[in-house]
């Protein structure tokens, strides 16, 4: 049969066209009821699952089966009122019914189009911190021999080592540190090279190394280390705002991209020492041309514009 010979169901719930020939029982799943819209919620009056969302709502299956039908439904019959028409004559006045279709909201666009680089502004707050961040930069350089040499008294760099520099002995020694990094979750603290866990934070800066090595009086320029940075959000009508907590961004390194309905983020903080990098599917579709960026002293503010004034139930689309 030619597309243009199938049928319309007309069945609420199921939209689908059909063979007419081919038309049998349980091959239409339907709501027999009506749909429900109070206090933000959407759903049937035949079954209980409820959404705030419309697409998921559209897409509620049927609670019952049965076969295709073509014809519309007939419209609910309202009361008829009176009214007097001269002599006390009365006549029925039949309110007029006005049927809305529920109809679905345009496709999601596609998550494959090129991200566009949001607009970018700085805070006076950051400013300030990196104002200071950078004055605090220029005294250690102030403080390091243009030569390079190492200046007695100066500290190890390898971490868990207490051990000063006093003179070229001091480079014949064996140098005891923790070659991994610090850990701290639930309460305890360890490094993840040994792994011997204490509440006690004093203690845990005690802990005696467990790998032999050679001093480090320089300190070596390393790369930012991926870290996860928390973030919530909040919407108004027009915008969703989602704030990642993440101190004195750089403003040369961080860039936030986004399409429709991806955002990606690379944000690099803390003197450049890490980066926090996340990609979401965004649950509906923004405008990257009217969305923008704000980097603040103790956050990354990331303004999105909806595409369609709707209400969002959760940042990320499932």
């Amino acid at each position: 049969m030619a597309t243009t010979d199938l049928l319309q169901c007309y069945n609420k719930g199921c939209g689908q066209k059909y063979n007419p020939v081919e038309n049998k029982e349980g091959m239409c799943k339907f709501h027999p009821g009506g749909p429900i819209f109070h206090d933000a919620l959407k759903g049937w009056s035949c079954c209980k699952k409820r959404s705030t969302d419309f697409t998921e709502f559209l897409n509620i299956p049927g609670c019952s089966s049965g076969m295709h039908s073509n014809e519309k439904p007939a419209e609910a019959e309202k009361p008829a009122s009176s009214a007097k028409k001269g002599n006390d004559e009365m006549i029925q006045v039949v309110p007029e019914v006005v049927h809305t279709p529920i109809t679905a909201p345009p496709p999601r666009p596609s998550e494959d189009v090129p991200l566009t680089k949001l607009k970018c502004s700085v805070g006076a707050t950051l400013k300030q911190a990196l104002e200071k961040q950078m004055q605090e930069l220029s005294v250690n350089v102030a403080e390091d021999d243009k030569d390079g040499s190492v200046k007695i008294g100066t500290s190890c760099k390898n971490k868990g080592c207490k051990k000063e520099y006093e003179g070229e002995n001091s480079d014949k020694e064996v140098c005891v540190f923790h070659s991994g990094v610090p850990v701290f979750h639930e309460g305890m603290k360890y490094w993840s090279c040994c792994q011997r866990k204490t509440s006690d934070f004093n203690n845990f800066l005690d802990q005696e190394g467990c790998t032999n090595g050679t001093h480090l009086w320089v300190a070596k320029e390393s790369e930012s280390q991926k870290v996860k940075c928390r973030y919530d959000w909040h919407q108004t009508a027009t915008f969703v705002t989602m704030s990642v907590f993440a101190k004195v961004a750089s403003p040369e390194l961080t860039v936030v991209e986004a399409n429709q309905v991806i955002l990606n983020l690379k944000i690099v903080f803390d003197g450049g020492k890490s980066v926090f990098e996340e990609r979401i599917s965004l649950q509906h579709a923004v405008d990257p041309a009217k969305s923008s960026v704000k980097l603040l002293g103790t956050k990354v503010e990331v303004n999105l514009k909806k595409a369609e004034p709707c209400s969002w139930s959760k940042l990320e689309s499932s």
